[in-house]
């Protein structure tokens, strides 16, 4: 990957996702006002990982009322939440039950191996129910595969793949001369696999001089005590853990750090997620950062949204693809003047809108949401950055932003499209 430039975050607020749907309103407002769309929000409510999934639950039926008050299709947008238990059998059963209650359009993105499952799941029905189809909308399943090897014309990625991600860590890194000696630990599934592989490559050509002093695999959602992997951690030396764990797998880590002495630093993707916030408290200041394609105290609307969320549910706001999502389906519905997933799915290719965090665009090679990410840091809450994330005094602070261009990594799909 060439050198990028980048450039320092202002404190400007973000173009507003809502304004973004005027964009759209004068081709087909209201074509199918009042008509009610069904989402199928299918990952996990019970476990280790239901308080992240029951947070999600909330973000997509907070946005949904947001976007049936105004949105340029006029349509409704409803939410059927089934708990897949983060399993893909169960993800399958989960689909068909939407299916079969008449559900056009499923949303998932916890877990890649559910992903997957549900890529192909959807592939096979629509190809044996012509009239029916089914459109999946990826709000956080991150494998890279899935728009690459696994890449499904029916798939829409609305958050940043692994390699997108670690793109910028890499690139944020190459700047941070501190950082000699870095450990890998993460998810023994396909998201934690990649993670681990592309920051082997992407060290290797931004920082060939960091050495990679251990890698651990464990398994999703099981391990209660992380003192073991934290004892080997600290054992090598290593001044810097990058980890793509989320849920409780990140909580958990950061708590057994925190509670071991470990002053090293923690390159993260989920940092945000319910849960985590709590464990890092204090001890996690200055030392913890999250690459995503948002943060905490975005400006203007964001800001507003997140404050009524947490004074309607006591819960911080972090899934922002959830925004995206409803921007993108009402724009392409009031475009193809329907909703009949076949259109809209053809509407989705290539569209581009502003949202939260700038200009984006679906792009049409793979189904692989274009956009801004930032890399933010663990702080103290002041009054530039007031957002008190999970009561702790603490957020995240912008440090970095990366232009799309610079995150963007390239594609092996070859979209099969109907017809």
């Amino acid at each position: 990957m060439s050198k990028h430039s980048t450039r320092s975050i202002t404190p400007l607020a973000r173009p507003l996702a809502v304004a973004a749907l005027a964009l759209f309103a004068a081709a087909g407002a209201h074509a199918q006002k009042g008509e009610t769309v069904k989402i199928a929000w299918i990952d996990p409510l019970s476990g280790l990982m239901a308080p992240v999934g029951q947070n999600q639950v909330k973000s997509f039926q907070f946005f949904a009322e947001k976007f049936n008050a105004s949105n340029p299709a006029g349509v409704k947008f409803e939410v059927i939440a089934i708990d897949n238990k983060l399993s893909p059998a169960e993800s399958l059963n989960a689909l068909k039950s939407a299916i079969d209650q008449g559900v056009r359009y499923v949303t998932q993105g916890n877990g890649s191996g559910a992903a997957l499952a549900i890529i192909d799941a959807v592939n096979k029905h629509n190809e044996r129910n012509p009239g029916k189809e089914v459109v999946y909308l990826n709000h956080s399943a991150v494998d890279p595969d899935l728009t690459n090897s696994k890449c499904s014309y029916w798939h829409f990625r609305f958050d940043a793949d692994t390699s997108m991600k670690m793109e910028a860590i890499t690139t944020f890194l190459k700047d941070q001369p501190d950082v000699k000696k870095v450990y890998l630990l993460n998810q023994n599934y396909a998201h934690g696999h990649q993670v681990a592989k592309y920051a082997k490559e992407g060290l290797a050509k931004k920082r060939p001089d960091v050495q990679i002093v251990g890698e651990d695999l464990h398994p999703l959602a099981q391990v209660r005590d992380f003192a073991p992997y934290v004892a080997k951690i600290k054992a090598s030396g290593a001044d810097t853990v990058i980890t793509g764990n989320w849920g409780s797998d990140l909580a958990l880590l950061i708590k057994a750090a925190s509670e071991a002495g470990y002053n090293g630093k923690f390159y993260t993707y989920y940092a945000g997620v319910t849960g985590t916030p709590t464990a890092m408290g204090a001890a996690g200041a200055g030392r913890v950062y999250q690459a995503a394609y948002n943060y905490n105290n975005m400006g203007g609307q964001m800001d507003q949204w997140a404050n009524e969320f947490k004074a309607k549910f006591n819960d911080d706001f972090y899934t922002g693809s959830v925004i995206h999502i409803y921007t993108a389906l009402s724009a392409a519905m009031a475009k193809a003047k329907s909703t009949d997933p076949v259109k809209v799915a053809a509407a989705l290719e290539g569209l581009k809108f502003k949202s939260f965090n700038g200009d984006v665009e679906m792009r049409k090679t793979d189904h692989q949401l274009q956009q801004a990410l930032y890399i933010s840091r663990w702080e103290k809450v002041d009054a530039k950055h007031p957002y008190n994330v999970e009561n702790t005094g603490f957020n995240f602070a912008p440090v970095k932003t990366y232009d799309a261009y610079v995150s963007s990594t390239p594609t092996s799909c070859q979209m099969k499209r109907p017809g």
